[in-house]
């Protein structure tokens, strides 16, 4: 690969890769997180704000049908806060003030709609966090300085 550093903007001959050409494209899908090709997280936030607010609208109908709190508080978790925090270890350490504040808003939303208060997205965000970390500690391919046998612990 070649890179011009000179003041006027030419286009690159596309980047090959084992022979073959590789298109570049502004923002891609992958495995439901939208990346962007400045690695900003605006366009995945935006995206998963969308859907939020739109399973917000089921969450109304079910409060003006006079649903108890607690099934609207299950059912806003299993929704809302699913879709809020899906593959939220990724994306919300680098999102923006404002993304965070936006996705803030969709909670208190839901926690007016329901009346129950609800954790806030960086609750979660450092709940998962911490949740993902004991889960990759406790690990069998974890390199942790001890081997468990049956007769006892026995250092590497």
């Amino acid at each position: 690969m070649v890179v011009d550093l000179r003041r006027a903007r030419r286009d690159h001959s596309p980047l090959a890769i084992n022979g073959s050409s590789v298109e570049i494209v502004k923002n891609i899908k992958f495995l439901g997180v939208h990346l962007a090709e400045n690695l900003t997280w605006t366009l995945n936030t935006s995206s998963i704000t969308k859907r939020a607010q739109q399973h917000l609208y089921f969450l109304w109908k079910l409060r003006e049908a006079h649903l108890p709190s607690p099934i609207l508080t299950t059912f806003c978790r299993g929704t809302v806060e699913s879709i809020l925090s899906s593959c939220i270890i990724t994306w919300f350490g680098n999102c923006t003030t404002f993304d965070r504040k936006t996705l803030q808003r969709l909670v208190r939303t839901a926690e007016k709609i329901i009346g129950v208060s609800l954790p806030s997205i960086t609750n979660i965000y450092i709940t998962r966090c911490i949740w993902k970390a004991t889960n990759i500690v406790k690990g069998p391919t974890h390199p942790s300085p001890f081997c468990h046998l049956e007769e006892g612990v026995i250092p590497r």
